[in-house]
C-alpha cells in the first residue's frame, strides 16, 4: 500500500512555508515550491493566486465561523462575551494545523509587508464580527468597540499561544486576554487579585 501523501494544495502550502523559512519570502520563486512539492508551476497557479495567497487564503473559513458563533450565542450573552464565544469558536482553525500556523507566523514576522497584510486581514475580521453584532441589535458603535477590543485581545492572545503553545491552548489565551481586558478600567488592587485567573483550569473556556 502506497504511503498517503498530502493533496496537492496542502503539499504546496507545506513546501512554501518550508522554503519561506529557510530562504525567505521574497527570495523563493514559484518554481521552487512547485518543485519542492514535487508539482509543477501550473498546479501551484491552479490553488494560488501567488506566493501570498499560501499566507492568506481567499478561501478561509474563519469570517464564516465567527459570524455563524456570533449569529447564534445565547441572546442574553453581553457583547463582548459573543466575541469571545465566536473567537473561541474559530481557534480550532489555527491548532488543528499549529505546525503550519507556527510556520507562517514566523514568515510574517520577518517581513514588514507582509506584516501590513496580516493587519489588514484582522481588520477585516474585525468588520465582520461587527457586522453579526449589529445583526443581533446592537448599535453600530457598540459593536464596532466590541468587535475591535475582539480581534486586539485575539492578536495578543495568538502571539502567545504561537510563542509558548504547549502553555495553554489558543482557546484559553483567547478567553485569558478578554478577561484581561475587562479589567483594564478596574482599580490596580482588582487587578492584581484577578491577574491570570482565566488560566487556572477553573471552567473558564466556553
Amino acid at each position: 500500500m502506497s504511503r498517503w501523501k498530502p493533496d496537492a494544495r496542502g503539499r504546496l502550502e507545506k513546501a512554501a512555508l518550508e522554503l519561506y523559512n529557510h530562504k525567505g519570502f521574497d527570495a523563493t520563486t514559484v518554481a521552487e515550491i512547485a518543485a519542492r512539492a514535487g508539482l509543477t508551476e501550473r498546479t501551484f497557479y491552479r490553488h494560488f493566486a501567488d506566493k501570498r495567497e499560501v499566507l492568506f487564503p481567499s478561501a478561509s473559513p474563519l469570517p464564516d465561523i465567527l459570524a455563524d458563533a456570533a449569529a447564534t450565542a445565547p441572546a442574553a450573552l453581553p457583547p463582548l462575551e459573543v466575541v469571545t464565544h465566536a473567537l473561541i469558536e474559530a481557534a480550532p482553525v489555527y491548532e488543528e494545523r499549529e505546525d503550519l500556523v507556527r510556520q507562517r507566523q514566523a514568515v510574517i514576522a520577518a517581513n514588514p509587508e507582509l506584516q501590513e497584510r496580516e493587519l489588514a486581514k484582522l481588520a477585516a475580521l474585525a468588520a465582520t464580527l461587527a457586522q453579526a453584532l449589529r445583526e443581533r441589535g446592537l448599535e453600530t458603535t457598540t459593536a464596532a468597540l466590541a468587535a475591535e477590543i475582539g480581534i486586539a485581545a485575539f492578536k495578543v492572545a495568538y502571539e502567545q499561544w504561537v510563542n509558548d503553545p504547549d502553555q495553554h491552548t489558543l482557546a484559553q489565551r483567547i478567553r485569558g486576554t478578554l478577561d484581561a481586558a475587562r479589567h483594564l478600567t478596574a482599580p490596580a488592587e482588582h487587578v492584581a487579585a484577578t491577574d491570570d485567573v482565566s488560566f487556572t483550569g477553573q471552567g473558564n473556556v466556553a
